[in-house]
């Protein structure tokens, strides 16, 4: 069996478009000095470079000039001497020191910044993954751990890291992007700021050195910097934080009147997912973008049938399915696992019972032969008696191959 869900925590106040930054300073203000937890602002960029480090160091010179206590949890400024010296007479919380495979790593100290207890922490690099003998394995776990404390936390992460794009970013730029985070933590974010720059200027910052060193430039500007790429990750994360307007609207409105915007749809997304799919994750984080765009509960549902007992599984596909599970934990879902010998009824009827209007279901592998003589479970979904809309989601790979359904 797998983990207990991780349920994504709803997101809260005060998220909006790109204001000024004394403005934007002003309104994490006013979230700060409510006392009855730790607040996140998260500033999101289209890629390295955009300068999502120097204005959380900006902002955290303007806090501390309205008498916030602010310290430097962890910065990364990778060599960018602006970005250093912008630090100035901040309070750093000295780091840990952590050997590893006989290599000293830094990492942020935790507990520190918590028997510290400042009003505010910059935590830079939302998606780092940790030491593996560090408290936690990510860093935005280390970030859940201080606002659990009461500590306001201001935060920075690339688009390309938000764990339901990760099949976008492979497809379109060719990049295999290893660290992400959920897509519910940036969900859970009081204020999502937007640190917008054009691919031109953003290449023109990366041929004056300021984001990379020399030596490194033309590879960037050949590669990963392409002015398509860039343009590609910008409007994903201006889509990203127009998201996150519309989840802040919908909360302001429940609060304020008790009743959904109008805008809102109340309808819940389910990903039918079989034993041993090939293509899990694609299906996974289509899903979870739906969700994110129609702020909407979703469910990743595992049809257990007798042939698929612990008992008579096979161990590796065992073992694929709880890491399947686990990833929609991750991406926001909740995750059920049902019992019975007809998968296409368990789940509609599941659907029905739970407020579901749409599900996701991937696109079926077998030969048309096979489908006319033992029946497929994508069909009988299409043609269910009970109203749901179904979408097949198509994999691109031809090497794709599901031969359980």
């Amino acid at each position: 069996m797998p983990d207990e869900p991780l349920a994504p925590a709803p997101p809260l106040t005060d998220a909006g478009p790109v204001r000024p930054p004394e403005s934007q300073s002003a309104e994490f203000l006013s979230l700060v000095k409510r006392k009855e937890r730790g607040r996140l602002k998260l500033y999101i960029g289209s890629a390295a470079g955009v300068g999502k480090t120097y204005r959380m160091l900006q902002e955290a010179h303007e806090l501390r000039r309205r008498d916030v206590d602010v310290v430097v949890g962890f910065i990364e400024p990778h060599g960018r001497a602006e970005t250093a010296a912008l630090i100035g007479d901040l309070e750093v919380i000295p780091r840990r020191h952590i050997e590893y495979r006989g290599v000293v790593l830094e990492e942020m100290d935790v507990d520190a910044v918590i028997a510290r207890r400042p009003q505010v922490a910059l935590v830079d690099e939302l998606a780092h993954t940790n030491v593996p003998t560090s408290k936690h394995r990510k860093r935005w776990e280390d970030v859940l751990e201080l606002i659990a404390a009461g500590i306001n936390v201001i935060s920075a992460v690339n688009v390309q890291h938000l764990e339901s794009l990760n099949d976008v970013v492979q497809r379109t730029l060719g990049v295999t992007v290893r660290e992400t985070v959920p897509d519910w933590v940036v969900a859970r974010a009081d204020q999502v700021i937007n640190i917008d720059l054009s691919a031109e200027d953003l290449r023109q910052r990366l041929q004056e050195g300021r984001i990379y060193a020399a030596e490194k430039v033309p590879s960037a500007l050949e590669n990963f910097f392409t002015e398509e790429n860039l343009t590609t990750l910008r409007e994903l994360a201006l889509r990203e934080v127009a998201s996150s307007v519309d989840r802040v609207r919908e909360e302001i409105v429940r609060r304020e009147t008790g009743r959904h915007a109008a805008h809102q749809t109340a309808d819940r997304i389910l990903v039918a997912m079989a034993s041993r799919p090939p293509r899990t994750a694609i299906l996974l984080r289509k899903a979870s973008r739906i969700a994110g765009r129609l702020n909407s509960d979703w469910y990743c549902v595992y049809v257990q049938t007798p042939d698929e007992r612990a008992d008579r599984i096979d161990s590796t596909v065992q073992r694929q399915l709880v890491e399947n599970m686990q990833m929609a934990q991750r991406m926001g879902a909740e995750v059920v696992k049902l019992e019975g010998s007809d998968v296409a009824e368990t789940v509609c009827r599941f659907a029905r019972d739970h407020g579901v209007s749409l599900v996701l279901v991937g696109q079926s592998r077998r030969p048309l032969w096979q489908r006319f003589r033992r029946g497929s479970v994508v069909d009988r979904m299409i043609h269910n008696s009970y109203g749901l809309d179904v979408q097949v989601v198509s994999f691109d790979d031809a090497s794709a191959t599901d031969d359980t359904r």
